[in-house]
């Protein structure tokens, strides 16, 4: 079992690496008071924040953070007609937050990653302490009175993001797999066997963390197992293969920008759309037919970070019920999809994608056509924003 990380405001305090190279994406509806548990390792680096929902909300963000704020009338101010590409009352929306970057390396997390800790259980008379915004249990009721970080097995509070920066440094091994996992970690290096002429590797694209605590489960999984957590702690990284389809989670990720920025476009989700949740894996099929293609590398593995909230999976289920079908032809298409020799940048390659799309995922449902438009319209707001050789002015939205 993993335990939490008890002192996360003593966590070593290392020279920030990327400092003025990396920008942390956040979506959110709600205040930002999970920020102080990340302070020690997030404070030195700027955030974006895109709000979602209701842009009169304030959202408040815990002081002595570096921060731009982001809500729908900003979108729809920057991007103009543009802006119908950017989802609305979902998560999905923190592509917004990629787009508008103008750094190399992006992190990006959800707000509910991190450990409360459990201090006392009431037996008696949990009714009004759960009334009072304590946790219901059913039998019991416990008072949070810590938050924190996730830690490793030997105790030391897990700096997800310095974990991320040294996975995408490093270079990836797409095309033959070492046995001992990433080849470029201190300690480990290519087996025997291993062929001498692929050791160079290639660019790391992105590199995809895990949870601890709440798995990332689809709604079905998660009614048949809503008891389950993982506490497994698994202490290594590993290249997805190129031709290897994986399902991407956003709550934890890194990539990089320059290499396949244009390519993390999360869909078309949430409010006025026939599916959720499938934002992030929608970006990550996308993206890793064109890392495949262009010869960059995928990591997934270590960090592990601390899902804290399961979410509803009646709710969840009523988002994913139609990818759950279309998901069984969604993926034998990615899993087939080829680019040309003419697609030669991200860009090029995600419109021909976008092509293939509405071809033959448009006999499926008319939302595919509807997102393979937006997968376009997507890639034409981006290079407004982020011409080549230049870099473009965004007015912040105001904090």
């Amino acid at each position: 079992m993993v335990e939490p990380a008890t002192d996360t405001i003593a966590a070593t305090r290392l020279v920030p690496l990327l400092k003025d190279e990396l920008d942390i994406v956040i979506p959110t509806i709600r205040n930002l008071d999970f920020l102080e548990m990340w302070r020690p390792f997030f404070e030195p680096y700027h955030l974006i924040i895109v709000q979602d929902g209701d842009p009169s909300k304030v959202i408040k963000v815990p002081e002595g953070f570096d921060y731009e704020l982001y809500n729908r009338n900003d979108i729809n101010r920057i991007l103009g007609p543009k802006a119908s590409c950017i989802s609305f009352k979902d998560s999905a929306c923190r592509c917004f937050g990629y787009m508008v970057s103008k750094k190399k390396y992006i992190f990006t997390i959800d707000d509910d990653c991190f450990i409360f800790m459990l201090c006392c259980v009431f037996r008696d008379g949990f009714d009004l302490l759960c009334d009072l915004g304590f946790l219901d249990f059913g039998s019991v009721c416990v008072i949070c009175a810590d938050k924190s970080v996730a830690k490793d097995p030997s105790g030391k509070a897990i700096n997800a993001l310095e974990q991320h920066i040294k996975n995408i440094l490093s270079p990836s091994t797409p095309f033959f797999f070492n046995t001992l996992y990433d080849p470029y970690r201190d300690g480990a290096d290519f087996v025997r066997g291993y062929p001498f002429s692929l050791r160079e590797g290639a660019p790391t694209a992105v590199s995809h963390g895990l949870w601890l605590n709440i798995p990332d489960y689809d709604a079905p999984t998660q009614l048949v197992k809503p008891l389950e957590r993982n506490t497994r702690y698994v202490d290594a990284v590993l290249t997805i293969p190129k031709g290897t389809l994986f399902p991407m989670c956003g709550m934890n990720l890194c990539f990089d920008r320059d290499l396949i920025g244009p390519a993390m476009y999360f869909g078309l989700m949430g409010d006025g759309q026939p599916i959720g949740r499938y934002d992030d894996m929608w970006a990550g099929w996308c993206t890793k037919v064109i890392c495949d293609h262009l010869g960059l590398g995928v990591k997934t593995g270590l960090p592990y970070i601390y899902h804290s909230k399961a979410s509803n999976p009646f709710v969840n289920l009523k988002k994913e019920y139609k990818g759950i079908f279309w998901q069984e032809e969604i993926i034998p298409f990615f899993q087939a999809a080829t680019l040309s020799k003419d697609c030669t940048s991200v860009q090029k390659c995600y419109i021909e994608l976008s092509k293939q799309v509405k071809e033959k995922l448009g006999k499926v449902d008319p939302y595919f056509d509807k997102l393979a438009d937006a997968m376009v319209t997507w890639i034409e707001a981006w290079d407004e924003l982020n011409p080549s050789g230049a870099s473009a002015t965004v007015s912040n939205g105001k904090a």
